[in-house]
């Protein structure tokens, strides 16, 4: 899932560990590496699920010991003793490699000797790091910073939740009527379908928030070093979609910051009613690992061939500026790769749920082919309006 300010988020679940005697502890060190090697080079966040943690699955002083030393292996200094939450988690974000882009840590379900603990660690760790930790208490708390429903939370959590919530109050709170959704506005950008923003702005292919976004960027964001890699201020952030589905004009130069346009780009795709890509391409993109890799090229292309006609437009206007951008990669090191790695799952997620960890992979190569072969797979169909 994503958290409000469109960040990735990683979640740990300590009820899901088994005993530690049953446990490879190996393979749990590979996991986790391999898991946060996929997002540290971009702004992430951290969800960590405390319950369950007992003497039976935590990890022994020895394992941590050894993890702390494989963590630290490239750093040249350390910050946080590794007993800190008793959880290789805590340790991961405790060197510069794995806390540089973690932008916020939530700690769900802490218990008083993890907040004891962190008392006595607190003088110890940076303050820019201590203020990335936020304590959360019940899951409705979460909601406040994303949307929890996205995540895989085991049933063991929902369940202690309900029961602190039964003991805090003595009862669950009256179910509360939501009203019905408020129609979208004439001018909405956000949250609408490309079809609606089409009829509402006669009958132009690109949406004008996509237009503006990327002619921005083209002219004064190409050479920034990590594009589309940076967070912005999420206050900001609403400030503009609200502009813009109001119908109001957006002047970018009034923020001084590069990163507010390419965030709302990225903000326009992930809240797109249906991915851009569609939900009909879905399997169709997983199975692109098992082509050969010569034909893979070949077999985007009839993927992409497939899309409706607005949604191919959309398509090829936004892949031919990632591909320009990653033509300045020596400047802004945004590579086809890296890329791909923030755009694949603004363009293409799973009708029920959320992607797998073993979709990335298929999702992000397919993305990085059309950003590395734009011309060869984009030259056959013409687009109204070229």
């Amino acid at each position: 899932g994503d958290d409000n300010s469109g960040r990735k988020v990683i979640t740990f679940s300590c009820c899901r560990m088994p005993p530690s005697h049953q446990l490879n502890h190996t393979r749990l060190m590979e996991y986790l590496k391999y898991t946060l090697d996929q997002y540290v080079e971009n702004d992430y966040t951290v969800v960590y699920f405390h319950y369950g943690l007992k003497s039976l699955n935590k990890p022994s002083l020895k394992w941590l010991q050894t993890a702390y030393k494989e963590f630290d292996r490239n750093c040249s200094y350390s910050i946080l003793p590794p007993l800190v939450f008793n959880s290789l988690l805590t340790i991961s974000f405790s060197f510069p490699r794995y806390k540089k882009n973690l932008k916020a840590l939530y700690v769900v379900h802490p218990t008083n000797f993890i907040k004891i603990l962190w008392n006595i660690f607190k003088p110890l760790i940076s303050h820019k790091f201590g203020k990335k930790i936020t304590y959360l208490n019940c899951l409705s708390d979460l909601g406040e910073h994303l949307k929890y429903d996205q995540l895989n939370i085991p049933q063991e959590v929902i369940r202690h939740d309900e029961n602190l919530r039964r003991k805090q109050k003595g009862k669950l709170p009256p179910v509360v009527k939501v009203p019905p959704p408020r129609p979208p506005l004439p001018t909405q950008q956000f949250g609408v379908s490309l079809q609606y923003i089409k009829d509402k702005n006669k009958g132009k292919l690109i949406p004008p928030v996509m237009k503006e976004t990327v002619s921005y960027l083209k002219s004064k964001g190409l050479q920034v070093e990590g594009l589309f890699r940076r967070s912005a201020n999420i206050q900001t952030i609403k400030d503009v979609q609200k502009l813009y589905n109001q119908g109001k004009s957006v002047n970018f130069d009034d923020y001084h910051d590069i990163h507010i346009p390419a965030v709302i780009l990225k903000t326009f795709l992930r809240e797109l009613p249906q991915p851009l890509l569609t939900f009909d391409c879905y399997n169709h993109i997983l199975g692109i690992t098992s082509v050969e890799s010569c034909l893979r090229v070949t077999r985007c292309k009839q993927i992409i061939e497939g899309l409706p006609e607005h949604n191919y437009a959309v398509l090829k206007y936004l892949i031919c500026f990632l591909h320009m951008v990653s033509q300045e990669s020596i400047y802004n090191r945004m590579t086809a790769s890296s890329l791909a790695c923030v755009f694949g799952l603004n363009l293409i997620w799973p009708s029920k749920g959320t992607a797998s960890l073993s979709a990335l992979v298929p999702l992000n190569l397919f993305t990085e082919l059309l950003i590395d072969f734009y011309v060869n797979i984009f030259n056959s169909r013409t687009v109204p309006g070229e």
